[in-house]
C-alpha cells in the first residue's frame, strides 16, 4: 500500500496529528494543506480507511524512514523454524544414538522441528512394525529436552518417521 501525500489524498475533510503526535482536529483537507505547507512539512494519509480518514503532518523522508525501520526490527523478531532430520538405522548402536538424540536436543532448544527416520533396506522393510517402532523409540529415550509429536509414526519411501517440536 503506497501512502497519499499533499494534493493526492481525495479525502475532503481528514483527522490531523502533527509531527509530535498532537491531535490537531478534524481539519478541511485544504486547511490541513495550508498548515503542513507553512511548517515546510508534508500532509501524509497514513490511514485512508478511517472516517474521516487520518493524516500526519510531517516530513516524507523521516515518514518513510521510520516506517522502514519498524519493519525491519518486526522482521528480525521472526524467527523461522526449520524442520531438521535425523536418520538411524535398525543397527545402529547404542552411543551412536546418544550423539544423533544431543544434536536433536539442540536442535529442539532451538525450536526446530526434528524428523527422525528409521532408514529400511532391502528385506528390513517387511519386519514387524512393532518392532520397527521400538527401535525407532531408542533415540528418544536419549532426548534430554521435552518434546511432543508433531506427526506420529507414518511409513516413509524410505522407512518409518516420526516428527517431534518442543513442548
Amino acid at each position: 500500500m503506497r501512502e497519499r501525500i499533499n494534493n493526492q489524498i481525495r479525502a475532503k475533510e481528514v483527522r490531523v496529528i502533527d509531527g509530535e503526535n498532537g491531535n490537531l482536529g478534524v481539519l478541511a483537507l485544504s486547511e490541513a494543506l495550508k498548515i503542513a505547507n507553512e511548517r515546510g512539512l508534508d500532509l501524509i494519509e497514513i490511514s485512508p480507511n478511517a472516517n474521516p480518514p487520518i493524516a500526519k503532518i510531517m516530513d516524507f523522508g523521516k515518514y518513510l524512514y521510520e516506517k522502514q525501520k519498524k519493519e525491519k526490527k518486526a522482521k528480525a523478531g521472526t524467527k523461522a523454524t526449520e524442520t531438521k532430520a535425523i536418520q538411524i538405522k535398525i543397527a545402529t548402536g547404542e552411543h551412536d544414538l546418544e550423539q544423533k538424540a544431543k544434536t536433536a536436543s539442540k536442535w529442539l532448544s532451538e525450536g526446530h522441528r526434528i524428523k527422525v527416520e528409521l532408514y529400511l533396506s532391502g528385506r528390513a522393510k517387511y519386519m514387524d512394525e512393532k518392532f520397527l517402532k521400538e527401535r525407532l523409540e531408542r533415540i528418544m529415550h536419549f532426548l534430554t529436552i521435552p518434546y511432543k509429536i508433531a506427526e506420529p509414526y507414518k511409513k516413509s519411501p524410505k522407512g518409518i518417521m516420526i516428527t517431534i517440536e518442543k513442548e
